[in-house]
């Protein structure tokens, strides 16, 4: 159906002309048509004219009837629906209001949450910050005390493997470090792991095996007041003389041989030694293997300072206190010049230029902490 513009509703509704009753109309057409017998066959035209405009005038005032009709009952329908619809808008409205006032109570309530996230989230960085330069604080302490007991063990176990752990753990925690103040810990780190991977590490086995060996000899070491071995020693080193057929030549070599026996000239280089009562060349031997002994004990405590020290004594008792000339005297002093070379290059390398670094880094970090 076309929509067609709605007209203006009248003040009134018009009421259709009165139609005249159809007995009214069928008596005055039976007359006519009884006149019409009695009359003449001629119509006269006006009359029929006059019907017809009768009928014309009758059909549009009934179609304008239905049309004023049609059109008064789509308007009632037309008005009706836009009653629904006015309601159904302020329904909608109203919802519309409601829906918005709700949503402005929750926009209000996300600001005020926005505004205490934005809150926490300023105290969290706060809170990182102070945790990360505690953590940079704390870290040079941590540090120095790993290194400290990586040394120790180092000491105690004759290995490097302590050291070389602690300083690679301390330049990787310093290379997650930002802090500038740890710059020269770093360097001293980098320098003492390269030290430390080229150290050579001991024979302590070996070095006391040697020892033990030195021990052994100890008590066949001829003293340097002892005439009889001397004299021994002296003829046993030259060839021997024939002995001669007759008796009496061979009674006059044995008395030249006591009688040389009973004096001897030579030339004293330590008079102490040559002073020395034979009873006291036990203590002297006892006194040098409690020497040895001692540095046996330093070696095995890696106390490579104090083993040095005890035979650097032995080696003066050594020469002091027993004869030089003899070869046992010189095999024991080789040896002892063999474990003094071991023992020179038996220290363990340390990490003083790390541990001065981490001191002064943590001297550093407290002055700051203090004028906070």
């Amino acid at each position: 159906m076309t929509s067609e513009p709605t007209p203006a509703l009248p003040p009134a509704p018009v009421a259709p002309p009165a139609l005249p009753a159809p007995e009214a109309v069928a008596q005055p057409e039976i007359a006519t048509l009884s006149s019409r017998a009695e009359r003449p066959a001629g119509v006269q035209p006006g009359l029929v004219a006059a019907w017809l405009l009768a009928a014309v005038g009758l059909t549009v005032s009934v179609l304008l009837w239905q049309k004023v009709a049609g059109m008064q009952e789509q308007l009632a329908r037309q008005a009706a629906e836009t009653g629904h619809q006015s309601v159904e808008a302020r329904t909608l409205a109203r919802q519309a209001e409601e829906s918005t006032r709700d949503m402005s109570g929750k926009v209000a309530a996300l600001e005020t949450k926005m505004a205490d996230m934005v809150a926490y989230r300023a105290q969290l960085d706060t809170l990182v910050q102070s945790v990360a330069r505690a953590r940079d604080e704390n870290l040079a302490v941590e540090l120095e005390a790993a290194v400290r007991m990586a040394q120790e063990q180092a000491q105690l176990t004759g290995s490097v493997e302590p050291l070389l752990a602690a300083l690679r753990t301390a330049e990787r925690r310093l290379a997650r470090s930002s802090d500038p103040r740890l710059a020269p810990v770093v360097r001293s780190v980098t320098r003492d792991l390269e030290r430390v991977k080229i150290a050579s590490i001991p024979d302590t086995a070996g070095l006391l095996s040697r020892i033990d060996q030195l021990l052994r000899q100890v008590d066949d070491l001829p003293a340097a007041n002892d005439v009889g071995r001397a004299s021994m020693g002296s003829g046993l080193r030259g060839t021997p003389a024939p002995l001669p057929e007759n008796w009496w030549a061979r009674l006059w070599h044995n008395v030249r041989a006591e009688a040389q026996g009973l004096l001897r000239v030579s030339r004293i280089e330590r008079p102490e030694a040559s002073m020395m009562a034979p009873e006291q060349v036990f203590f002297v031997r006892e006194n040098l293997k409690l020497r040895l002994q001692a540095a046996r004990l330093a070696i095995l405590a890696r106390q490579y300072e104090a083993a040095r020290a005890d035979l650097a004594a032995v080696s003066t008792a050594l020469g002091t206190w027993f004869d030089p000339a003899s070869r046992r005297t010189q095999g024991a002093a080789t040896l002892l010049q063999q474990i003094q070379a071991s023992t020179k290059s038996a220290d363990l390398p340390r990490v003083d230029d790390t541990l001065v670094a981490l001191g002064n880094a943590v001297a550093a970090t407290n002055a700051t902490a203090g004028e906070r």
